[in-house]
């Protein structure tokens, strides 16, 4: 079967019909992540939520390697889709599977071997490290589970099976949020129990995924034919995926550089808040994620099948759903921030920096969601350089130099303001970029 709906059926249509199953599915990845965190702080207490915080760069890492490989994979596997060219679309799928063990080992293995020095580094003191250590270390020692898991589920939701990749998400997600309190609690394994609960059930929606891929009746499935590398396609695919690759990589050294000011400026419970904050703020993005992995089988196709005027359409229609959808966070942390952060904490001093944090780092929100959707259409439709550029300059050109400089001025508030000052720049950079490129679609055939 081949999604050929996805080169005649009206935008809307398509955009509901695939973003939709995505939208549940980043949903229920977000509340993966909140669900560890939330039981983390309330069962083991600000220091660990502050440990935690301090792993997101790490996590950020082994996040990146894996989108080198899934998303790149994904969207040239829909590109082939609209061009009908399905036997190499097989070999791609054969190649993410081996890349993804490869690198995957890797990455897990040299994480463990220098993983004191390496959360030190990421801005773990001596009151956090054990936390942050015993939650990284299970986490790594699955590392290839994460991989294969998140790869291959980009890989059926892009070949038109977007329902069967939310369910293996919300497989994963329902049984996290069932182990969590069992390994946390009832088997008192404190922050490492979190840990084996998120890669047992990443295994589960892992050996969902490969029963989906073992159905021969779809154009896209495992067989015999796709178990040879091809480095032709690992080029095409990593340079598709270099743009989420970097803007990971660049996530991550900004985390890196955000947690080390606020140890300076504010300690260990600063960096505990702004864990909270983002994990709040990654809600809506993951929302925001869900709609433009909807539109990437959707413009990938059409754009494969030189049908520009359906790029141009299902990209406008996707900005103004991300647009809306983070104003709805922004609402949020205007309104009722302290509310939004004492689902992790009841810690008095810890609500009070989170809350604060939540309010001035999403009050320019609605921006974000346009600019992600322009990064990820440049994406998806080959224009790799620009989406490299658009990830590293909001992470790196902007958001950097005001880290620096912010603080010196404003003290701990001025951490929490160089990410909306970013973005608004970082926005305005992306808008006049897009319009350059949608007027200039299809002008040079």
């Amino acid at each position: 079967m081949v999604p050929v709906e996805l080169g005649t059926e009206r935008i809307g249509k398509l955009l509901k019909q695939y973003a939709a199953p995505a939208i549940v599915a980043m949903t229920a990845t977000s509340l993966y992540n909140m669900v560890d965190s939330i039981f983390i702080g309330q069962g083991v207490g600000p220091m660990a939520i502050s440990g935690l915080a301090v792993t997101f760069p790490l996590m950020n890492i082994s996040t990146a390697f894996g989108t080198l490989v899934g998303v790149g994979a994904a969207t040239l596997i829909s590109m082939l889709l609209g061009q009908k060219d399905y036997k190499i679309a097989n070999r791609v799928l054969g190649n993410v599977v081996m890349m993804n063990v490869v690198i995957g080992l890797v990455v897990g293995a040299l994480s463990i071997i220098f993983m004191n020095p390496i959360l030190r580094f990421f801005g773990a003191s001596d009151n956090t490290i054990s936390y942050a250590r015993e939650y990284m270390m299970v986490i790594m020692y699955g590392n290839i589970i994460t991989h294969l898991y998140h790869g291959l589920n980009g890989v059926v939701r892009s070949s038109g099976r977007p329902k069967l990749a939310m369910y293996a998400t919300l497989l994963a997600v329902i049984l996290n949020a069932i182990l969590d309190p069992l390994f946390i609690f009832v088997f008192d394994m404190g922050i490492m129990g979190a840990a084996v609960a998120t890669v047992l059930a990443q295994v589960v929606g892992l050996a969902w995924v490969v029963k989906v891929l073992c159905d021969k009746n779809h154009v896209l499935h495992f067989s015999k034919e796709i178990w040879k590398f091809d480095w032709k396609i690992a080029k095409r695919s990593l340079s598709i995926g270099m743009a989420p690759f970097l803007m990971n990589v660049a996530s991550c050294f900004v985390v890196i550089f955000i947690n080390n000011q606020l140890k300076r400026y504010g300690g260990d419970l600063a960096i505990g808040a702004y864990g909270i904050a983002n994990r709040i703020a990654f809600l809506f993005i993951m929302l925001n994620m869900g709609f433009t992995q909807g539109m990437q089988p959707i413009a990938g196709f059409n754009y494969g099948a030189k049908q520009y005027d359906r790029v141009k359409k299902v990209f406008r229609l996707t900005a103004l759903c991300a647009v809306c959808t983070m104003t709805v966070g922004f609402i949020v942390a205007m309104t009722c921030p302290k509310a939004a952060v004492s689902l992790f904490t009841h810690d008095a001093e810890l609500k009070d920096i989170s809350a604060n944090a939540l309010r001035i780092m999403l009050s320019m929100f609605p921006l974000v969601g346009y600019q992600i959707v322009v990064t990820n259409l440049c994406q998806c439709i080959g224009y790799a350089n620009k989406a490299i550029f658009l990830s590293l300059s909001r992470q790196l050109l902007f958001l950097i130099p005001f880290l620096i400089v912010f603080p010196l001025f404003l003290d701990i508030n001025g951490v929490w303001w160089s990410m909306p000052a970013s973005d608004f720049i970082s926005t305005v950079v992306a808008f006049f970029m897009i319009r350059s490129i949608l007027n200039k679609l299809g002008k040079d055939e």
